[in-house]
């Protein structure tokens, strides 16, 4: 008799963005699928909804468990009752301007979390012999003001306690896989967006504002520095770039993105014209409290050694992503809440 086996993977974060898109992608793949979610007083899985099942049904392939990543002992369990073939670490104090102004907190939930994450890994296989694949969520905000385009041999130049953080994490990843031979890998993802960014991160900031402005719920939007360059993706693409990491013959890191920068000014025009309002001076105030205490300036990825070894390159251009999360926006009746 022939016996499917069905690979298990643990994702955190798996309630944010990008676990949500990575959770679609695994269980389209066949996988069983578990994520870790931070107990809150107020439900936080909306990203996730549409994959629950009633815990009773038979061959349920989704499943949550609460946890958190200040928490090692509960990592560890975790990884002893799942099982998993495979670990995605994208949790994380994500926001870099909060960053400054709750450090220790960031450094406690990204740098070392994802040390005790690896730890638990250790224990596991020095204790039953089994592998466990790792996947580490890493940051174009780690090469700061290091001149573009930036690949896997530019230095860092980390510029804000997030990006130091995920330097730590960066290094630890590296570590590990060198000193205990755990198949483990950082994914340096440029920044990627869609309809399921964070409302307080500018991209998504600029397209739900326009929408509210659209709706005459709104008379502005209020932003920091418009000169700031970033290549921006499309989110669910870096997630199946995230994938064919893990399933290479031998781990390796990789820088992942568009290849092509952008301003915020150059995204506000083009989400402006998209929406058909503007000109979009009339809509939006600079705001000194968001401005970093020191920025990052441009951030353009080199992709090509994963275009060469992974066979990736985005396909979403700026103005088709814009254009998604605009639409996305404009329909959306909790954005159009007054």
């Amino acid at each position: 008799m022939l016996y499917f086996y069905m690979k298990k993977a643990l994702i955190t974060g798996i309630t944010g963005q990008d676990g949500s898109y990575l959770a679609e992608f695994l269980l389209a793949k066949g996988y069983e699928v578990h994520g870790i979610n931070r107990r809150s007083s107020t439900f936080n899985t909306e990203r996730v909804d549409h994959l629950f099942r009633d815990i009773h049904t038979k061959g349920l392939k989704f499943n949550l468990h609460y946890g958190d990543l200040a928490d090692a002992n509960t990592i560890r369990k975790l990884i002893y009752h799942i099982q998993p073939d495979e670990i995605y670490n994208l949790a994380a104090q994500s926001h870099v301007m909060v960053s400054f102004q709750i450090p220790e907190y960031t450094a406690n939930i990204v740098a070392l979390g994802t040390l005790r994450i690896l730890e638990a890994i250790k224990d596991w296989q020095d204790n039953k012999g089994k592998p466990i694949k790792f996947y580490q969520a890493s940051s174009s905000e780690m090469f700061g003001s290091a001149p573009p385009p930036q690949n896997e041999k530019t230095p860092f130049h980390p510029r804000s306690p997030y990006a130091c953080a995920k330097v730590f994490a960066f290094h630890t990843t590296v570590n590990y896989r060198e000193a205990y031979n755990i198949f483990a890998v950082n994914g340096i993802l440029f920044n990627h967006e869609s309809p399921r960014r964070g409302e307080t991160f500018v991209t998504r900031k600029i397209t739900r504002g326009i929408a509210r402005i659209k709706a005459g719920l709104d008379k502005k939007i209020y932003l920091g520095n418009l000169e700031a360059r970033r290549d921006w993706g499309y989110a669910p693409e870096y997630m199946e770039v995230a994938y064919l990491m893990m399933q290479q013959p031998k781990p390796e890191d990789f820088v992942i993105g568009t290849g092509v920068s952008h301003s915020v000014k150059d995204f506000l025009e083009i989400a402006f014209r998209e929406a058909g309002i503007g000109p979009w001076q009339d809509y939006v105030e600079i705001d000194q409290r968001y401005f970093r205490p020191s920025e990052v300036d441009d951030i353009v990825a080199d992709s090509s050694k994963a275009k060469k070894i992974l066979g990736w390159q985005s396909k979403t251009s700026l103005e088709e992503l814009i254009k998604i999360m605009i639409q996305a926006d404009l329909n959306n009746p909790v954005v159009l809440q007054r």
